[in-house]
C-alpha cells in the first residue's frame, strides 16, 4: 500500500505528531507504515538483529541509536533478515552502511546517515521502551507512516484510502 504523509497530515492534523525532517531514505520501498516496535541501543546491533529475526508483519522497527554516526546499526545482512521476516520498515536514529545494496531491497529504511563501520553485536539495549528523538516520543504500539516527504506518528492506526 502507498502512503501519502502530506494527505494524512491534512486529514489528521489534530491527532498526529510530525517527526523532525532529519532522516534520509535508504531503502528500496518509497512508503511504508506499521505498528511501532522500539529498541534503545548505542553502537550495538545485537538486539536489532534479534528483533529483526522475529515476525515483523505490519510492524516498523524504531531504533534509538542515540544519534551516533560512529557505528552502523543496519546493513544489507540485517535488512535482508527484516525482509525475510516481513518487516514493513525501519527508522534508525543512527547510521547505516552498504547503502548501495540497501536501495535495492524492498523495505522502507530511514536513518540519519551512513558510515562503513559496523556496530558491535552484544545484544546490549532495551526493547519496547518509550524513546524520544526528532521532536517526538515514540511508544511501543504507536503507528508510523513514512514516505519521501516525511514521517508521522499516531497513537492509533489511521484510516487510509487507496
Amino acid at each position: 500500500m502507498e502512503y501519502n504523509t502530506s494527505e494524512l497530515c491534512d486529514l489528521y492534523s489534530d491527532s498526529i505528531d510530525v517527526v523532525d525532517p532529519i532522516f534520509v531514505s535508504y531503502g528500496g520501498r518509497y512508503s511504508y507504515a506499521g505498528e511501532v516496535t522500539t529498541i534503545k541501543c548505542f553502537e550495538d546491533r545485537g538486539l536489532v538483529d534479534k528483533v529483526l529475526a522475529s515476525d515483523g508483519q505490519g510492524k516498523v522497527l524504531l531504533i534509538d541509536g542515540g544519534g551516533s554516526l560512529r557505528r552502523a546499526l543496519l546493513d544489507a545482512d540485517n535488512i535482508q533478515l527484516a525482509i525475510d521476516n516481513d518487516w514493513e520498515g525501519i527508522i534508525c536514529f543512527g547510521a547505516v552502511r552498504e547503502v548501495d545494496l540497501l536501495e535495492e531491497l524492498d523495505i522502507g529504511i530511514h536513518a540519519l546517515n551512513a558510515i562503513p563501520v559496523a556496530a558491535d553485536a552484544r545484544e546490549i539495549g532495551d526493547l519496547d521502551v518509550a524513546v524520544n528523538f526528532a521532536g517526538v516520543t515514540f511508544l511501543p504500539e504507536d503507528f508510523v507512516y513514512a514516505d519521501g516527504t516525511g514521517i508521522i506518528l499516531s497513537p492509533e492506526p489511521l484510516e487510509v484510502t487507496e
